[in-house]
């Protein structure tokens, strides 16, 4: 195929041991910890999950630095266990949902908070206080095959802002499990190959300015790391 413009490059994490997994979408769990969900002022109890998404070149890897964005004066940090998917599908049932998954990876939604609340004020779409460019640091991916059927079930999460911790909870927190969580996505999409979960954020998020050096923990993977310049 001849393309009219240059090609864009494809979007990819690295993989721990070698290899990229290229990235098709990105797909967000809003308020998936009840304790982050009530620090945002909403009622976990009530809530079924709801999703938004990020532009796949807006993932930032290997330690790379991530410009101050413009347009805001309160960049927050998100800690997130990222669900990388490699069998597609629609109504994917929820005991076979971790069949469909590839790997796993530790990432960060970073968010634009002032423009997010003015825009849930408004009524408005939350683009560009989420999906705006580099706002998806994410470290190494591992095989799912190298963690065992019951990782994501519990373990450790935890993130730092120059070396003090900010946030920090347990993947057993989260309100919907990740076969939940794949499993009600693919009833509103058909999940495929190469599309990314970021899975929501335990309580403590809060504002990073220029300098500040962030690093995001979850048991059993490799940590992001990210400097905002």
């Amino acid at each position: 195929m001849a393309y009219v413009i240059p090609q864009p490059p494809q979007a990819a994490v690295p993989v721990r041991g070698g290899g990229e997994f290229p990235v098709r979408r990105i797909f967000c769990v809003g308020r998936n910890y009840a304790a982050h969900a009530r620090e945002m002022g909403a009622d976990p109890d009530r809530e079924p999950p709801f999703f938004f998404t990020k532009p796949a070149d807006a993932i930032l890897t290997g330690g790379a630095d991530m410009p101050y964005p413009p347009q805001t004066a309160d960049l927050h940090h998100e800690v997130e266990l990222v669900v990388a998917i490699g069998t597609g599908g629609a109504n994917i049932p929820v005991e076979t949902a971790k069949t469909h998954i590839w790997g796993y990876a530790a990432g960060l939604d970073m968010t634009r908070r002032d423009l997010q609340g003015a825009a849930k004020k408004a009524g408005k779409p939350w683009d560009m206080g989420k999906g705006f460019d580099h706002s998806a640091p994410i470290g190494a991916m591992v095989p799912a095959k190298e963690l065992g059927p019951k990782y994501g079930e519990d373990g450790h999460v935890l993130l730092n802002v120059n070396g003090e911790e900010r946030q920090s909870g347990d993947l057993a927190d989260m309100i919907w499990s990740i076969p939940e969580i794949v499993a009600t996505l693919s009833t509103f999409v058909t999940l495929a190959p190469g599309d990314l979960i970021m899975t929501g954020t335990p309580e403590g998020v809060a504002a990073v300015t220029a300098g500040d050096v962030l690093e995001g923990i979850i048991s059993g993977l490799p940590p992001v790391t990210v400097k905002i310049v």
